[in-house]
């Protein structure tokens, strides 16, 4: 069961890694994509980040 739980957060993360990186140019953020993509899940707290992060993906 603690496999599956880790698997699931995996991919989780890396989904969520993969739709920001690929939306990153809809965001205000100019630099720093490697480590604002790999630091999403904690990043995921604050506001602006929050905001750029939803625009990065749905487009908005």
């Amino acid at each position: 069961m603690i496999q599956l739980v880790g698997f699931a957060f995996l991919v989780l993360y890396a989904a969520g890694g993969w739709k920001f990186w690929k939306g990153f140019r809809r965001t205000n953020f100019t630099e720093g994509r490697l480590y604002l993509t790999l630091l999403w899940p904690v990043l995921v707290v604050n506001k602006s980040y929050r905001k750029n992060f939803t625009k990065a993906l749905k487009g908005r």
